[in-house]
């Protein structure tokens, strides 16, 4: 019985006007290649670096969300490797003193949090090779675990937990398929208590491949064990075509990187900064994810995925928010409409391959909801309603007024509906006088229909049952 042990590296790219060191815009939407750069992100000799206040802000707030040690003093390490994406020959991070340490986040354990300078972006074509400095320098942070994680949908969950705290703290949007966000796994394999040796993974661009990259190399390592072979240390890649990892390099040792600190960078002393006193970032933290999970769990009773659902994204949070609101937090319309969003609003947006509840008017959406409740519109009136309102936007009352949804409660047109459709469904109505108690529901539907959605269900039954009693 073989044993997993896995860890991430996490890279994020933050939110900040200007980059790590200089004055530069950081502006990762940037089409143009070589505008956003200075003589320092260039590496021009005699150039010197001024730290970015407003990143280091960011890790101390990350760090203030999961519990985590903020540092007293801090310093920037110089991490020197050659490579074209890099022209100092080193990168400006942070190694032995981090700006945060521990912490956990999804039941996981974090070592640490610490800032670095973003690398240049390479293009290879054929034998040109490109290279773009808009990146260079951007402030990125860096999240590592500890290897307590034994399986890959833990994994998975973890990254996306973080991202999402990402996105509620307003510090990174952490787009992976921008790059915004980078994931590296440790994976490991082991027969006993100890652990074996770590293989990383990279070029890992979406959730699912996380997954899907550490259950591979689970898989790997312990075929390669159990077939007399030996897992060496190494980087591999993760090809999303042939759902495989392949090797890169062999994997350098912290003692490669020749740490030392930056000389032209200042220690950092946090207790001197009034803005950064651990009160002062608590105070300016928002509603957590997993605060704000366990308050709809509360407060409205939710279920538990139905709140998992609701807070997975910063837009379908907000949007709920406003709908409680909207329905002054009545706990009945809101089960209601959070029953609407995670089911039939998802399901109009899995249809259509993309979510864009951000545009979706909160308040037409509450009122659809009290028109459901109300009895306005059946719940087949109120779907049908609920897809031209995302498609239309608008008044729901008087959309579904347009379309014949709203629902009649006049007997003398209902009863011309339901007398057809007895007519009609002879079967069904033998059924009903033999007990049946389905065909009644049955009739029910039909009548629904043919009265176009519009019939109000209790009525339809009370004069199927009459017209039935004669």
């Amino acid at each position: 019985m073989y044993r997993p042990t896995i860890g991430l590296e996490i890279h994020a790219e933050l939110k900040t006007r200007t980059k790590m060191f200089c004055d530069s815009a950081n502006d990762p939407d940037e089409t143009r290649p070589n505008v956003n750069i200075c003589p320092i992100c260039l590496a021009h000799p005699g150039t010197l670096p001024v730290i970015n206040r407003e990143a280091v802000r960011h890790i101390l707030r990350i760090g203030t969300a999961i519990g985590g040690t903020l540092a007293d003093e801090s310093i920037f390490d110089r991490k020197s490797y050659f490579y074209p994406d890099i022209p100092k020959g080193y990168q400006i991070s942070q190694y032995e003193h981090p700006l945060v340490a521990g912490g956990t986040l999804a039941g996981v354990a974090i070592t640490r949090v610490h800032l670095e300078e973003d690398t240049a972006r390479s293009t290879h074509t054929g034998e040109e090779s490109l290279i773009d400095f808009n990146r260079a320098g951007i402030p990125l942070m860096e999240l590592v675990t500890e290897p307590v994680m034994r399986d890959a949908e833990t994994a998975g969950r973890f990254a996306r937990e973080l991202q999402l705290l990402l996105r509620t703290l307003g510090a990174s949007e952490a787009n992976l398929e921008k790059g915004e966000m980078r994931i590296e796994a440790n994976i490991s394999v082991s027969a006993d208590d100890e652990f074996g040796t770590k293989v990383e993974v990279k070029n890992i661009n979406s959730f699912r491949s996380v997954e899907r990259a550490i259950a591979f190399e689970i898989g790997r390592q312990i075929a390669l064990i159990e077939g007399g072979g030996k897992v060496v240390q190494e980087t591999r890649g993760w090809d999303e075509a042939k759902q495989t990892t392949f090797h890169q390099r062999f994997k350098e040792g912290s003692a490669d990187y020749r740490y030392f600190p930056e000389p032209d960078l200042p220690k950092l002393f946090i207790s001197e900064i009034p803005e950064f006193a651990p009160e002062t970032l608590r105070a300016s933290l928002p509603e957590l994810p997993w605060e704000r999970r366990a308050r709809y769990a509360e407060t409205y009773a939710l279920k538990e995925n139905d709140a998992a659902y609701l807070c997975a994204t910063t837009e379908r949070a907000t949007f709920f928010d406003a709908v409680a609101a909207a329905l002054s937090n009545d706990a009945e319309h809101i089960v209601r409409a959070a029953n609407y969003i995670v089911s039939d609003l998802a399901g109009i947006y899995a249809k259509r391959g993309s979510e864009d509840i951000a545009s979706l008017d909160p308040t037409a959406f509450a009122k659809l909801i009290r028109l459901l409740v109300a009895n306005e519109l059946s719940s087949r009136g109120a779907k049908d309603t609920l897809l031209l309102l995302v498609e239309k936007g608008g008044d729901p009352e008087t959309l579904a007024k347009e379309h014949g949804l709203i629902q009649s409660h006049d007997s003398t047109v209902l009863l011309a509906a339901v007398r057809d459709v007895l007519a009609d469904e002879t079967k069904a109505v033998e059924e009903y006088r033999a007990g049946k108690k389905a065909a009644l529901q049955y009739l029910i539907g039909k009548s629904m229909k043919a009265a176009k959605g519009a019939g109000n269900p209790s009525l339809l039954e009370s004069l199927i049952t009459k017209e039935l009693g004669k």
